[in-house]
């Protein structure tokens, strides 16, 4: 009569063993798979600008303060962050429609962050270098390209962060002078435009079509913003050590003080976030939760 009750025994057994592998594999999936339209923002430790910036010239004081720089990790969520929102300490869900522009492609999105780091170094140093009473120049310099909208004849010919310099042989320093030169140019026009792509010049021709807006004028589907190129007094290097996006602005122009001589933060450890534009204002600062913790964080 014993072998019964080890034989239920045995079968119990493999039942839980059965199901604890189930749950684990299911468990695994909803770790691993990404979410269809779910992004996670999450806290990063605030990093010191100081070995991030060079100033010819320039030191950085033995103070035992410091510039500090927050930025907040975005990535996809997996199914399991978003079955119970987050999970992580300071985390926070997000619809891709919030983090990707409309008609923009998560990999356009990240060559529009990084585009738009690069400009908030260079407007940065401008900032402080003209705030302690140095000569900056800016110079129009073409039509920044900042969305292509799908369907239409730019689409795939010509991407976000795009510098188009002429249009055809004549030259354009600004938006509207593209803006008035098409303008010009009837529905089914054939219309070379020369951009700068990074360091690249390129050449690409299209055939306008009508405007949904105007059904007499002719588009190609892009939006337009001022691109501009700064020439500043003294050589200034800033490394953002692959961060995207224009919020650390206000950072790496503090610590640009900081290191031409400007008793910036009195020797303590400060955290700055925000955007920064050519007439100093700061602006608009995305993820304050996940920066305020990151700031918590590095103490």
């Amino acid at each position: 009569m014993t072998p019964r009750p080890r034989l239920l025994r045995y079968v119990t057994s493999g039942r839980l063993l059965g199901l604890g592998v189930a749950l684990f594999c299911v468990f695994l999936v909803l770790w691993v798979v990404p979410s269809r339209g779910e992004y996670i923002f999450l806290p990063d430790r605030a990093h010191p600008v100081a070995p991030l910036v060079t100033v010819q010239g320039g030191h950085e004081p033995a103070n035992g303060g410091g510039i500090y720089f927050v930025d907040v990790l975005v990535r996809k969520a997996t199914l399991l962050e978003e079955l119970f929102g987050g999970l992580h300490k300071g985390a926070d869900l997000y619809p891709a429609s919030a983090i990707v522009e409309p008609g923009t492609t998560s990999s356009e999105q990240n060559t529009i962050d990084a585009a738009e780091m690069l400009d908030s170094q260079q407007v940065a140093a401008a900032v402080a270098l003209r705030s302690i009473g140095n000569k900056v120049e800016t110079v129009d310099s073409g039509a920044l390209v900042t969305a292509v909208e799908p369907g239409y004849p730019a689409a795939g010919k010509i991407e976000p962060t795009d510098v188009i310099e002429k249009v055809g042989t004549t030259a354009i320093a600004t938006p509207d002078a593209l803006t008035k030169l098409m303008a010009a140019k009837p529905i089914g026009s054939t219309v070379t435009f020369t951009l700068l792509r990074g360091k690249t010049t390129k050449r690409v021709t299209l055939t306008t079509v009508a405007s949904p807006s105007g059904p007499k004028r002719g588009v190609i589907g892009i939006a337009l913003d001022q691109s501009l190129r700064v020439k500043l007094p003294i050589p200034v290097s800033i490394d953002a050590n692959g961060v995207g996006g224009p919020s650390a602005g206000l950072a790496f122009a503090l610590d640009v003080l900081q290191k031409l001589g400007r008793n910036v933060d009195h020797g303590l450890k400060i955290a700055a976030t925000g955007t920064i534009s050519l007439n100093g204002q700061v602006g608009e600062i995305g993820g304050i939760k996940q920066k305020t913790y990151g700031a918590r964080e590095a103490g």
